[in-house]
């Protein structure tokens, strides 16, 4: 997996891209990376270039530029339209890119995504970090109060499973934004299960188990503690499912961060959850 050092944001010039292309326009300069602008448009060619080619009539791509450029003058971005489909321009951009942002339009009356089907795709076969972005959101929001310190990033975690590029991608989201990372891991006991006599035996040691978890959890974020010593972590060991627990701290977070199975051609129980209804931004990583 090889990647340029850019940020790719999807733009079809409706109200959550432009959303998105505001909040990557600023992770971009948190990051010092330029920003991407993408429109795919299959118009009537029959087959689309390998690369990026600028081409005419790019109206919704120079309205977001434009916007943008105003907003974040000290920005470089760079308006590409590709002639394909747009799950498979948005599939080859986030390939080449550090991160590739997506915009999903909020509910009415309720607070979280309506994610549609051409972002769920990209996002269940990404090869690099996809974020989505509430329509509406604004550069306040990621803040505590206005101008004042940035909201914590969360990061829901699995300590059964691989978790480096996960971490990695929430703790520099975190030195960046120069806030604390709440690390929340949920567990539960494994449902009563009858013997051969049909007698309901106990799931086993409770205490004993919320014990190794907490030692996973300590062990997983121990080599990031030490790589990033400014960023202040806050340990959240929970009981329960991880899909209510990651939705109630995302109400509180800047930014929630989730892994994905890169190897999985779908979401997962807890990240469909999670992209669905969260109500801060939601960075979706592929972990081997």
């Amino acid at each position: 997996m090889t990647s340029m050092r850019i940020l790719t944001v999807g733009t079809d010039g409706s109200h959550e891209s432009m959303s998105a292309a505001d909040w990557a326009a600023r992770e971009a300069l948190r990051r010092g990376l330029p920003l991407r602008l993408l429109h795919a448009d299959c118009g009537e060619r029959p087959a689309p270039p390998p690369h990026d080619v600028d081409l005419p009539g790019r109206g919704v791509l120079d309205r977001a530029a434009l916007r943008l450029s105003y907003l974040y003058p000290s920005l470089e971005i760079i308006a590409r339209r590709r002639p394909a489909p747009a799950v498979a321009a948005l599939l080859a951009a986030a390939a080449e890119s550090e991160t590739l942002v997506l915009g999903s339009r909020g509910f009415t009356g309720y607070s979280g995504f309506l994610v549609g089907s051409v972002a769920l795709a990209v996002t269940a076969s990404a090869e690099r970090p996809v974020v989505l972005v509430r329509a509406g959101g604004l550069p306040e929001d990621e803040r505590a109060r206005a101008g004042g310190a940035f909201l914590p990033v969360v990061v829901g975690l699995d300590v059964t499973g691989p978790s480096d590029e996960i971490l990695s991608y929430a703790f520099e989201a975190a030195a960046l934004r120069g806030t604390e990372l709440h690390a929340l891991h949920a567990w539960t006991l494994p449902p009563l299960r009858a013997d051969a006599s049909g007698v309901t035996v106990a799931p086993g040691d409770a205490a004993r188990r919320e014990t190794l978890r907490r030692r996973a959890l300590e062990g997983a974020l121990q080599v990031w503690r030490a790589k990033y010593p400014e960023v202040r972590v806050v340990e959240r060991l929970l009981y329960g499912q991880p899909g209510h627990h990651l939705l109630k701290a995302s109400t509180a977070a800047g930014l929630t961060v989730i892994g994905r199975d890169i190897d999985a051609d779908r979401l997962g129980r807890t990240a469909h959850s999670v992209v669905h209804h969260v109500t801060s931004p939601v960075a979706i990583v592929p972990h081997t």
